[in-house]
This record gives structure tokens, C-alpha cells and sequence, in this order.
């Protein structure tokens, strides 16, 4: 097949006058959306300035949910739900900066899946703060330090992630404010051929979620736990023989081929994370609710507790239950279902469950995510 040429040397005259007249015409149509853009953005400094004397915050994860959602319903093409939700976080992202840089901590290092979480959320104007482990950020969040956490709650392949149940446990004052929904594609990375990969490296549930696809194409090849995907793609950018499970933005930023794409054994593999702060969000009339409970260790409880949100027509989208670390076989139970707080049924319901748990925690109440990636 015949490679087109980069150049426009081999274009008819009027071809490329009629090229010329469609670039005209987008470059106006550029400056007038760089006209309104702006406008857009003075309005939010302006919505800031009145927020900031109410003392209100300026991240509202409700109403930038309900700006997608207006826009996505608009949108009659030819560009994708995807590229016009991106286009809008940018926009919102740095307007929202025009009023305050918010401050959002993340298992890092970068391009780990928490920091595409992050920025999926959050957009590009923002300060990231990378740490080393769940537990700092939500210490980080506990204590300030920053406005917003991001952690993974729970895998659609391996269920929810211990590390951060745990930590709501430990500080059940932090709130979840918003979840993000984020498409796991795993892909081999090296700068060898397969034949030389001796060594795979990435984050334990990453390799767990390639493990037919590894047994099947590397089976000789040892399998390396690191702290993060991107982890594991610095050390298969510096050792000869190694490779990578992690994400294609990794590749890009160290420099590694991507010897073999969507390498994960379940196609539709998704991890759901939470952010997390001191604010609560308001109803956007698409919510979830978080609810972390106990009950007594007799029979029943438990039904009896599950009834309740029968009773009152709140259709449960995830249970998970914990070791209550009590040194008796207790457990904690987490679960989130669809409503606000600030809904007359939850309400009722909440008032029943504290009548039966011994111990009961609203987590929040945040807008449902769509999954994006």
C-alpha cells in the first residue's frame, strides 16, 4: 500500500484553494470560541467571588456533573460523548483554577491508574500531590493538607480494595464526595521483543487481571509485585529484559513500545475509585449514597437490615463486607445504593437502619459516574 504524503506539494490548485477557504473559516470560528471560552470563565470567577463570600466552596462535583450532562445531551456530533466530556473538564478544570488551585492527592507516581483517575475527575488545573500508600491519602485529606483524595474502592474483577475500606474505618469523618469510573486497559510494555522478556513487573491486582494472558504468552517469564503500574514501567525502561503491565500513557512517558494492547483477560474490566474530602455534595436527582454499618452477631440481623432498603424501594449497587478487626468474627458491612440523603425515602430509611445496626456511618451522597477510558 502506498504511504500518503505529509506535504500538500501534490494537491490541485483548487483543492487547496478550497482547503485555504476551510481553514479561514475554522480559524474564526477558533477565535470565537476563544471569545466565548473566556466569557464562560469570568462568569465562574465571578460565581467564585460570590461563593468565597458565603464561605462556600469551589468545587461543586453536583453541579459540574449537571454542565456534562447538559452539554452531552446538546451534543448532535460528529464529535464523541468522550471528546466533548474532556473538552468541558478542561474548561471547567481551569476556570475552577481562576478561583482556587485545588490541591488532590493520589497514589502515585504519575500515570498510575489513581493519577488517570484524578485527572479524569479533576482536569489538568489542578496541584496533584503523589504519595506513597491509600492510608496517606487519606490522611493527607484528614488533616488538610489538601482539598480532595482519590483512591480505588473497588475492581469489577477482584472486588473492593482492602486498603481503602480499612482507612474509612479509621476515619469515617471523611466523606465520599464523588466516584469515578475508570476502563482498565492493560498493555505489555518493553523495548525488546517478547523472546527476551524475562521478568513482567506491575501492581499484584494488575497481574492478576492479565493472569491467562501472562501463563499463555510469557510462561517462562517471572511475575514482579511493585507498588504501581507506573512503577513498574520506570523499572522496565531501566533493566534489560524486563517489561511492563500498565497503561498506554505510561508507555508514552517512558519512552516503552507497546508490544501487545488490552492484554486483560476480561474485557470489560473496570475500577470504580472515591473522592474524598470533608464536603458533602448536593442532589443532583442521580445519586448514589455510601452507608458503612454493623449489626449484632445473631441470626437474621443482617436480613433484617437489607429488608429495610426493600421496604423503602432504594435499590442496593454494591455491598462488601470487612473484618471488623475486633478480634471476634464481626464484620462491617458497605454498601451503596441509589438516592440522596436529602431524599424523603433515604431519610426513612436511615431512621430504620439506626434502629438496627449497632454501629452506622453515612460514607455520602455523590452524583452517578458513567464510565469513561
Amino acid at each position: 500500500m502506498a504511504l500518503k504524503k505529509e506535504n500538500e506539494q501534490s494537491i490541485s490548485p483548487k483543492v487547496l484553494a478550497q482547503i485555504k477557504s476551510l481553514r479561514t473559516n475554522i480559524d474564526k470560528l477558533d477565535v470565537q470560541i476563544l471569545k466565548l471560552v473566556n466569557e464562560r470563565a469570568g462568569l465562574a470567577v465571578d460565581i467564585g467571588k460570590l461563593k468565597n463570600d458565603q464561605g462556600t466552596e469551589v468545587f461543586s462535583g453536583a453541579r459540574e456533573e449537571e454542565v456534562i450532562k447538559n452539554v452531552l445531551e446538546a451534543n448532535k456530533g460528529p464529535l464523541d460523548p468522550s471528546t466533548i466530556r474532556a473538552v468541558f473538564r478542561e474548561i471547567m478544570s481551569g476556570s475552577r483554577a481562576l478561583q482556587k488551585v485545588l490541591k488532590v492527592a493520589y497514589l502515585g507516581p504519575e500515570y498510575s491508574f489513581s493519577h488517570l483517575a484524578a485527572v479524569e475527575r479533576f482536569g489538568s488545573a489542578v496541584e496533584f500531590i503523589r504519595v506513597g500508600s491509600i492510608a496517606t491519602v487519606f490522611e493527607e485529606v484528614n488533616r488538610s493538607h489538601v482539598d480532595f483524595g482519590v483512591v480505588p474502592l473497588e475492581n469489577s474483577t477482584d472486588g473492593g480494595v482492602s486498603d481503602t475500606l480499612d482507612m474509612f474505618m479509621r476515619l469515617p469523618q471523611l466523606k465520599i464526595c464523588a466516584e469515578v469510573r475508570l476502563k482498565i486497559h492493560h498493555n505489555l510494555l518493553a523495548n525488546c521483543e517478547q523472546g527476551m522478556i524475562r521478568r513482567v513487573y506491575s501492581k499484584p491486582q494488575a497481574l492478576a487481571q492479565c493472569r491467562n494472558w501472562l501463563s499463555k504468552n510469557l510462561p517462562h517469564a517471572d511475575l514482579k509485585d511493585v507498588s504501581s503500574t507506573a512503577v513498574a514501567a520506570q523499572l522496565a525502561q531501566q533493566e534489560p529484559g524486563a517489561a511492563a503491565v500498565a497503561s498506554r500513557q505510561a508507555a508514552v512517558k517512558y519512552g516503552l513500545r507497546i508490544l501487545f494492547g488490552d492484554i486483560e483477560d476480561y474485557p470489560h474490566n473496570e475500577t470504580r475509585f472515591a473522592v474524598i474530602s470533608h464536603q458533602e455534595t448536593d442532589k443532583t436527582g442521580h445519586d448514589k449514597t455510601a452507608l458503612m454499618f454493623q449489626v449484632s452477631h445473631h441470626p437474621g440481623s443482617l436480613v433484617e437490615v437489607l429488608d429495610i432498603f426493600r421496604q423503602n424501594k432504594l435499590n442496593l449497587t454494591w455491598i462488601e463486607s470487612f473484618p471488623a478487626k475486633t478480634g471476634k468474627q464481626e464484620y462491617i458491612f458497605f454498601v451503596d445504593f441509589e438516592g440522596h440523603v436529602e431524599e424523603p425515602r433515604v431519610k426513612r430509611a436511615l431512621n430504620s437502619l439506626e434502629g438496627k445496626c449497632e454501629q452506622l456511618v453515612v460514607l455520602g451522597s455523590f452524583p452517578v459516574a458513567t464510565v469513561s477510558g
